[in-house]
């Protein structure tokens, strides 16, 4: 039996972290004092940690090259830290001081997401007076968008739209020289083209850009406004859990991003997503099931939309950096309740890796950049894809579908297990009848166990990948969905079935392996 006394090191006091001494001085100047620790031994002063923390936005916009000059962004604000950490950057980058100023049209977008997360009227206009006026002193064009025009949405927002760039984009750097040399031809010293192009939009559009809510004021505007957010409210009551309700809320947020980005021409989409709040998304995705497009939801950049590219330059940056960039430097911030708010420490799977993920960094603080790098290492691209076959996408995230699988397969697996705990036995009854005396076309039945809108839910599971088939399956009531998604759906099974009758007249395509003509 172990001893307490034995010196093998097991009741010693566990060691401390290092502190920083008043002697200590910055590590980039090595002449002023800090005012903050980064990491363990990384401590910057004021002014360093400012030019670390630029450098490294232009650092990972400038790697990834993705953002053309001239280009239309989209900026995802939420009023949190990362996106209003995002937004000055952006501010400063295209600010006259700056040396090497950014090149793209900045654009801002809001949505209000307070009638599923219990605020009230009142609640929301005060959250979006707080918004608006961080939105005006930006100068940049904003749009303030609410989660109830989901349901006007076109279905074609569901359809992936083939991006093929033109011209010069299809180089990096010959659009960048293009750009100097159009800059040096300027005379006189006027501003350049992206910045001349701004400051036109700038004049020509309302600065606030909110479709459909022009008219609010009148009667009829409130009216369709609160049936709309009663068929909102309806809807997330009918999902069962907080993890599918969490998961429902950020597809349909998605959507509603993207209809604006390609109503207004934009062609890239910013969102701010930290190291630590993709780490936490990272092991939440594969917890959900979602492991196939771990790589387009954690990576730089995301393009399953085909012609509005999701990009996330805030990724390097931890929450403690950009905690203390927004304290040091006045970045304004607006706080807004979310799904998940005053909620039970395990209500959620999200919930429960955060709450991994946090107690570990608290004890061993490269735990976020571990899981992080990790997840860099994932390719979108998968090696055995062929380069000329569209792949079949899932109705609502529109990544690949990860279900078509062999039948050994472990997914396989699970559906015939699911499949064999739903059937019912039916109760004792004369032979050759049922219990209701012939009636076995009655729904309830004992010869007729499916369950009302089973038939529904059967036909929509095929078309969506596992993740979002498990928020699905926790979703009560399929006719609560907006209308696009369900046209979607029905105009996919209608082409399917289609190509099931006319699939003996089709031409296969025939492989052509590397080296032949």
């Amino acid at each position: 039996m172990c001893q307490a006394q034995e010196e093998y090191g097991g009741c010693d006091q566990p060691r401390r972290r290092p502190r920083v001494s008043c002697a200590q001085k910055c590590m980039k100047c090595k002449e002023a004092s800090p005012v903050l620790v980064i990491r363990v031994g990384d401590a910057f002063c004021k002014a360093c940690f400012r030019e670390y923390f630029v450098h490294k936005f232009r650092a990972m916009l400038g790697k990834n090259r993705a953002i053309y000059p001239g280009e239309k962004v989209l900026l995802a604000l939420s009023g949190g830290p990362a996106s209003s950490s995002m937004l000055r950057q952006v501010q400063e980058g295209l600010s006259r001081e700056t040396a090497k100023k950014l090149r793209f049209m900045p654009g801002i977008i809001y949505v209000d997401e307070g009638a599923v997360c219990g605020q009230s009227l009142a609640e929301r206009e005060k959250t979006l007076l707080q918004l608006e006026t961080v939105l005006q002193a930006s100068g940049f064009p904003y749009h303030l968008a609410h989660l109830e025009e989901v349901f006007d949405l076109p279905s074609s927002i569901l359809q992936r739209v083939p991006h093929h760039p033109a011209g010069p984009k299809d180089n990096y750097k010959e659009a960048v020289e293009g750009f100097i040399r159009q800059q040096r031809q300027e005379e006189g010293g006027g501003p350049s083209v992206p910045e001349r192009q701004i400051q036109e939009k700038l004049a020509k559009v309302s600065v606030r850009d909110a479709p459909g809510m022009e008219g609010l004021a009148a009667p009829e505007a409130r009216l369709l406004a609160a049936v709309r957010t009663e068929q909102l409210i309806r809807l997330f009551g009918s999902v069962k859990t907080l993890t599918a309700k969490e998961e429902l809320l950020q597809t349909l947020r998605n959507h509603l991003i993207l209809h604006t980005a390609r109503a207004h021409g934009y062609s890239k989409v910013m969102m701010g997503d930290s190291c630590t709040r993709l780490a936490v998304k990272l092991l939440t995705n594969l917890s959900l099931g979602r492991g196939a497009s771990l790589a387009m939801d954690t990576g730089f950049s995301d393009d399953r939309h085909g012609d509005v590219v999701v990009v996330r330059p805030m990724r390097e940056y931890s929450a403690k950096e950009i905690a203390f960039y927004n304290h040091l430097f006045g970045v304004p911030t607006v706080f807004t309740p979310a799904l998940d708010t005053k909620a039970l420490e395990k209500a959620s799977i999200h919930r429960v890796i955060e709450r991994f993920l946090y107690g570990l960094q608290a004890e061993f603080p490269s735990t976020v950049s571990t899981v992080y790098r990790t997840g860099e290492k994932l390719s979108v691209t998968p090696g055995d894809a062929g380069p000329a076959a569209e792949p079949e996408r899932c109705l609502l995230c529109l990544c690949t579908l990860d279900t078509n699988v062999e039948d050994g397969s472990a997914l396989q697996a699970i559906l015939v297990s699911e499949r064999l705990s739903q059937q019912k036995l039916p109760a004792a009854a004369p032979a050759g009848r049922g219990c209701c005396l012939g009636a076995e076309e009655q729904r309830g039945c004992c010869m007729n166990t499916t369950a009302p809108g089973a038939d529904a839910r059967a036909d929509f599971l095929p078309l969506l990948c596992y993740g979002c088939r498990l928020t699905i399956k926790d979703t009560t009531c399929l006719e609560s969905l907006p209308l696009y998604v369900r046209s979607e759906a029905e105009r996919r099974k209608r082409r399917a079935a289609m190509k099931l009758e006319i699939q003996e007249f089709l031409l296969e395509d025939e492989a052509v392996t590397p080296g032949e003509s």
